[in-house]
C-alpha cells in the first residue's frame, strides 16, 4: 500500500474518510441483505465465507470509486486520491474490528488484506470499459459477473435471484459515492443506518441527491438475552394515513416485526455467530 503526500491528503481528508465509512457500512449492510435474501443458507454459511462476501463488496466499490474519481478529481491527483482511500479504508476497518479483537487487530494484516482487495479489484474489473454514468452492455456485464461471484460464495452459483440482488446493492451505491467525491451530502437512502425495512416516497421525476425520504424503518437489537424489534413511520407519512389505514399498517408491521425478531434471535444466539454478535454484526 502506497503512502500519500501529506499536503495532498489534507485537501481530501474529509471526503476520503466519508468514502471509507460509506464503503464499509454499505458492504456490511449488503452482506446482511444477501443473508436475508438467502435465509436457508445463513446457518450453514461459514465465517470465512461471510468475510469473503464483505471483501467482494469492497472490491466492486473500489472500482466504482475509481471510475467516478476519474470524472471529478484532477488527473494528476487521481492516483494519490485512490491511495488515500486505501489508507482510509484500512484505518476505518481496524477501528470497526477493535470491539471484537481489541488491540489484537493487526494493522499490517488489515493493510495487506485491503491492498490485496484493491489489486484483485483492478485485475477483475478494469477490463470492462464503460462510462459509469451511462448505461452500456459492458457495465451490465461487470455487475453480472459481480453478482454471480456473490451467489457462488453463498453456495448457489445458478441462483439468479441472489446474483441480481448483489448487483443491485452494488449499483445502488453509485450516487452516494459520486456525491461524496464531489463534496456533497450522500443520499439518505444509502447512508449508514440500522434499518432493515425501508421505502421511499414516489415522485414524478428522478429525485436529486439528498431528497430521498425514508418512510418506514424497522430494526432489531439485542441486550443480554433479550431481543427487541422496533418499527417506526415518518411523521408526515403517518399524518397522511387515515385511521383505518394506520390500523391495517400497524397490524402488518407488528407481524413483520415478530418474524424479523424471531429470525434475528435464532441467528444472534447461535453458537456459530457468537463472535459476530459481540462485534455488532449479528
Amino acid at each position: 500500500m502506497m503512502t500519500t503526500d501529506p499536503e495532498y491528503t489534507s485537501r481530501y481528508t474529509s471526503r476520503l474518510s466519508q468514502l471509507a465509512e460509506l464503503m464499509l457500512a454499505v458492504s456490511g449492510e449488503s452482506v446482511t441483505l444477501m443473508k436475508k435474501t438467502a435465509p436457508d443458507r445463513v446457518l450453514t454459511l461459514k465465517r470465512q465465507n461471510e468475510w469473503g462476501l464483505y471483501l467482494e463488496f469492497l472490491k466492486i466499490m473500489f472500482n466504482l470509486t475509481d471510475r467516478l474519481a476519474a470524472l471529478h478529481i484532477p488527473i494528476k491527483d487521481q492516483m494519490d486520491f485512490m491511495n488515500g482511500l486505501e489508507d482510509a479504508v484500512t484505518r476505518q476497518l481496524k477501528k470497526a474490528l477493535e470491539p471484537a479483537f481489541g488491540n489484537n487487530a493487526d494493522q499490517m494484516e488489515i493493510a495487506l488484506t485491503i491492498g490485496t482487495a484493491v489489486a484483485e479489484s483492478r485485475q477483475r474489473y478494469e477490463s470492462y470499459t464503460f462510462l459509469i454514468t451511462e448505461e452500456s452492455k459492458a457495465k451490465d456485464d461487470m455487475f453480472r459477473e459481480f453478482g454471480e461471484k456473490i451467489a457462488k460464495i453463498l453456495g448457489a452459483p445458478n441462483d439468479n435471484r441472489l446474483s441480481s440482488a448483489a448487483a443491485l446493492c452494488a449499483s445502488a451505491v453509485v450516487p452516494a459515492i459520486d456525491a461524496v467525491i464531489q463534496g456533497q451530502t450522500p443520499p439518505n437512502a444509502v447512508s449508514p443506518q440500522p434499518v432493515a425495512v425501508s421505502t421511499d416516497r414516489p415522485s414524478e421525476k428522478k429525485s436529486e441527491t439528498g431528497q430521498e425520504i425514508k418512510l418506514i424503518s424497522m430494526m432489531s437489537s439485542v441486550s443480554g438475552e433479550t431481543v427487541e424489534t422496533r418499527w417506526g413511520l415518518h411523521p408526515r407519512f403517518r399524518d397522511d394515513l387515515t385511521a383505518d389505514e394506520l390500523q391495517q399498517l400497524t397490524k402488518l408491521l407488528n407481524r413483520v416485526a415478530k418474524i424479523i425478531g424471531e429470525r434475528y434471535a435464532a441467528v444472534a444466539f447461535s453458537e456459530d455467530w457468537a463472535s459476530w454478535h459481540k462485534a455488532g454484526h449479528a
